[in-house]
């Protein structure tokens, strides 16, 4: 029954995807669509499983705000890959910790600032030890940088390597990788500041609403969903660069769901559509 019942949503997604393409062929969308290893999942099945970032308190004691620099001239595109700051695309297997992954990913690309050492970061230290967040249940960057603060250090992803299930904390001092002193927040729905905080510090973490079945398969070009809310955030990923394409302004993201979704594991995200999908919505940034 489950392979009929799991076939039988493999050919509605399967049908979904050759409709958008379509349209995409006469011009009616600016990207396209893909089967992957969602295709036999229904779009509550997948939210469920896959997207698990959970929104942080409004306390504003523990974090700066950025400011831009004065006078600052943005560079018209920028991609922090090209410059060492980025680690390969992971991936967070059947495990709603994709808010530990853009967690490590904000941190390896302002450690490689510091050190100019690229060294892939634990999530599974994340998962186990960050106890406020919950695991593979949900969680967000707020919380994960308060508890690497708190511990004094990460471990590297070779040391501690990633399983997809919460298991027992075997954090060791001797291990630690990576360390923090506190973290900074882009002003909420401001998409100037995260532009101008991506060209000027790194990689940033950022969260957004992935919730729609185009986001689930999607393949190329630039994401454009107006039905994305800019407010029910609940996917964490990893802003490495922005741009233009044909006009279109976008952002480059890099994801957690292995390199066999999107292009190459990321994603073109729509730049300067008021706040589109929530992207300027909770964006973060470690301070080491």
């Amino acid at each position: 029954m489950n392979c009929i019942h799991s076939r039988h949503i493999w050919e509605e997604n399967v049908a979904m995807i050759h409709k958008h393409n379509l349209e995409v062929d006469l011009g009616l969308h600016s990207y396209t669509l893909a089967m992957n290893q969602f295709g036999d999942m229904t779009n509550e099945e997948f939210r469920k499983q896959m997207n698990g970032y959970k929104m942080p308190s409004e306390d504003e004691s523990n974090y700066q705000i950025f400011s831009a620099p004065a006078n600052l001239i943005l560079p018209d595109s920028v991609d922090w890959r090209s410059k060492g700051y980025v680690t390969y695309v992971k991936d967070q297997g059947q495990c709603g910790s994709c808010w530990a992954f853009s967690t490590t990913g904000a941190l390896e690309g302002q450690h490689f600032a510091k050190t100019l050492q690229l060294i892939p970061l634990s999530e599974q230290n994340l998962v186990d030890c960050s106890l406020l967040n919950f695991g593979c249940n949900g969680g967000n960057q707020d919380l994960a940088y308060d508890y690497i603060k708190m511990h004094h250090g990460i471990s590297d992803e070779q040391s501690y390597p990633y399983w997809a299930e919460r298991d027992i904390c075997q954090f060791s001092k001797i291990h630690i990788a990576a360390t923090v002193t506190g973290y900074t927040r882009i002003k909420k729905h401001n998409e100037t500041d995260l532009q101008a905080a991506i060209a000027t510090i790194g990689p940033i973490a950022i969260s957004i609403d992935a919730s729609q079945s185009s986001f689930q398969f999607y393949s190329s070009g630039v994401y454009n969903e107006p039905n994305c809310s800019t407010k029910r955030l609940d996917h964490a990923v990893l802003a490495v660069g922005y741009g233009t394409l044909n006009s279109t302004d976008y952002y480059i993201v890099k994801n957690s769901w292995g390199v066999n979704w999107g292009t190459r594991g990321y994603i073109l995200m729509s730049r300067n559509k008021q706040n589109q999908c929530g992207i300027a919505t909770s964006a973060l940034y470690p301070l080491v």
